[in-house]
């Protein structure tokens, strides 16, 4: 039989190595890369995911190899042409040498830090030798390939790659970008008085010719019609005169009915005559003859 002792030095010993077998065996999850250190020294980098073993009295560090994120807060650079900016911008970036970061900067808060220190130099040193214009339109894309190139090179020394640099916002501050408004307001304004005052000559030009083509136009249009009407005057005198030389009779029958027609019509118009005149001989005669005209009958 088994003494009870033996029993409980079996459990110890199936228990030790239970605990070596699992202080010898480290994950690497498939976003990871894996420091082993012993003694605090690294001397493993283990990238590929899975079940992997170690020394026990060794330990690890999972460094992420996955692309993060450096939020930069705003920064004032002066550009060439002296005028100030306020630039926003963030970077991309992955850990490509673990070893080296954690000998560097040791976590990815201070790698944080010096990137951010990294970046503002970057952005000062390439924005400050070119003008607002190239900077806020011009050649932004290749501003922004030329920072994420320097970055790169600096931070190479960390083991870190620099995937990308943007720029969210280049402006001037606050009360630059106020008073630049206020002054393209202003010569807005200007233009628009201006063209007003060239729409209103060129319209009072317009209107000029237009009525001196109206004055012209109306000018020959009377003449023409005077002309007409004088040619007309002078027809109806030449069929009058031949009407008489034909008819003197009919003729001063017709003129008188003229007279009366013009004469005697509606309104205001009053005669004073007396009945016998001249004038109402075709009331009393239909022949038109006064009574000193009439032959005395036999």
């Amino acid at each position: 039989m088994r003494s009870p002792v033996t029993g409980i030095v079996a459990l110890l010993a199936l228990l030790l190595v239970m605990i070596v077998a699992y202080m010898s065996l480290f994950t690497v999850q498939q976003t990871e890369q894996t420091i082993v250190l012993q003694f605090g020294k690294p001397v493993d980098v283990v990238t590929d995911p899975g079940l992997h073993f170690k020394a026990p009295w060794n330990s690890v560090i999972n460094v992420d190899k996955r692309i993060l994120d450096l939020e930069n807060p705003s920064q004032e650079v002066i550009a060439s042409d002296q005028k100030r900016l306020v630039v926003d911008a963030f970077a991309r970036y992955r850990i490509k040498d673990a070893l080296r970061f954690y000998q560097s900067v040791g976590s990815i808060q201070a790698a944080n830090l010096q990137l951010t220190s990294l970046l503002n130099a970057a952005l000062r040193r390439v924005l400050g030798e070119v003008n607002f214009i190239t900077v806020v339109r011009d050649e932004r894309e290749k501003l922004m390939g030329r920072i994420r190139e320097q970055l790169d090179h600096e931070a190479d020394g960390y083991g870190i790659e620099v995937v990308d640099v943007r720029i969210r916002r280049a402006d001037l501050p606050e009360q630059n970008s106020q008073a630049v408004y206020q002054r393209m307001q202003t010569e807005r304004q200007r233009e628009a008085a201006e063209f007003r005052a060239q729409g209103g000559q060129k319209a009072q030009e317009i209107r000029s010719k237009a009525d001196r083509e109206a004055t012209v136009i109306i000018a020959e249009a009377n003449s023409t019609a005077e002309q007409t009407r004088g040619v007309g005057d002078a027809e109806r005198n030449r069929l009058f005169a031949e009407a008489y030389g034909k008819d003197a009779d009919f003729f001063a029958f017709y003129r008188s009915m003229t007279a009366y027609e013009n004469g005697l019509k509606s309104g205001d118009t009053r005669f004073l005559l007396r009945p016998d005149s001249d004038f109402f001989r075709y009331f009393s005669n239909p022949s038109g003859k006064t009574a000193t005209e009439t032959p005395a009958k036999p």
